[in-house]
């Protein structure tokens, strides 16, 4: 009997050691969440995600004709990657990277000489471009963690992937259609920047970019005049 009741002692504190250290592992292993503040979120010291944009080409080009554009249809479109790291609640850094390609449909008219005097059914300019955008945010307004509402004052630019010069036809008679696109155009500058602006809330935001550079090359400045400028649009984050 006394053999029997110690070896069910020793069973017992064997058996509660064994708990005592498989919860200690556990503890190790698996600590609480909400014991550890995270550092990713919306409202949090580092945040990021993909987006969508969407622009059109707005404002004057040159006083000189020869470059009239078909606004409304003269458009960027956007899609990006953004990374935010907040400094405090009202401020905060940023970096984009994002992937643009803006058309430039031209009118078709008598002063027309970009990239030639010849006026086509359609006609239109393409750059895509490879771009990076740092900004600084102002965050305003009551807020969880969340985007919120906020103010974003940007520098921008970027490598022109491509370009690409296409026009269409439709002649009538042999040929409901031709189309066609000349690549590698040396009339057009590899390189792109300016300066942003941009309002939003949450996921929506409207944004106003302004181009510095000039889209012909020096050496075609004094034939072609300058393109418009500006880009109006609008921006989708996938929050």
């Amino acid at each position: 009997m006394t053999t029997y009741r110690f070896v069910l002692l020793i069973g017992l504190l064997l058996g509660w050691a064994g708990r005592a250290q498989a919860q200690r592992i556990l503890l190790r292993e698996n600590p609480a969440e909400d014991t550890v503040a995270s550092v990713f979120g919306p409202n949090r010291a580092y945040y990021n995600h993909f987006y969508l944009g969407y622009g059109l080409v707005a404002g004057p080009g040159s006083a000189r004709p020869g470059a009239e554009l078909r606004y409304g249809n003269s458009a960027e479109i956007v899609v990006g990657l953004r990374n935010k790291f907040r400094m405090s609640q009202t401020l905060a850094l940023g970096l984009d990277m994002r992937y643009a390609r803006v058309t430039y449909y031209l009118a078709q008219n008598a002063q027309k000489v970009v990239p030639n005097s010849a006026q086509h059914y359609r006609e239109y300019l393409a750059l895509p471009q490879a771009q990076l955008e740092g900004f600084v945010r102002l965050n305003y307004g009551p807020r969880g963690n969340v985007i919120g509402r906020y103010v974003d004052v940007s520098g921008w630019g970027g490598w022109v992937i491509s370009t690409a010069h296409h026009y269409e036809d439709r002649p009538g008679a042999g040929a409901k259609r031709v189309t066609v696109t000349e690549h590698g155009l040396n009339y057009l500058r590899r390189w792109s920047y300016g300066a942003g602006l941009r309002a939003g809330s949450s996921r929506y935001a409207l944004t106003a970019r302004y181009r510095f550079s000039d889209v012909f090359t020096a050496a075609t400045q004094p034939q072609y005049p300058e393109l418009p400028r500006w880009v109006i649009g609008l921006e989708l984050g996938w929050l």
